[in-house]
């Protein structure tokens, strides 16, 4: 009787331990969900295409600097 009883309590206790990690577990996924989160690999990508286009911004810079300077020539 002792060993059923045992039994019932540990299976009482354990119950609301499940369903505490269950409603932990949902709360962390929805929360994880609404975040706005991107792979290492992504950011990567995005710094190569920023360093790509600092490049070639200043290579176009450079252009128009050149440009000017003809201008200002036969000006």
């Amino acid at each position: 009787m002792l060993e059923t009883l045992l039994h019932a309590i540990l299976e009482h206790v354990d119950q609301p331990k499940k369903d505490l990690e269950h409603n932990l577990r949902t709360l962390l996924n929805e929360t994880v969900a609404k975040m706005d989160l991107v792979s290492k690999d992504e950011i990567e990508r995005q710094q190569t295409a920023l360093q790509n286009a600092n490049l070639r911004l200043t290579q176009l810079q450079d252009q128009v600097k050149a440009l000017e300077i003809l201008i200002q020539k036969y000006n």
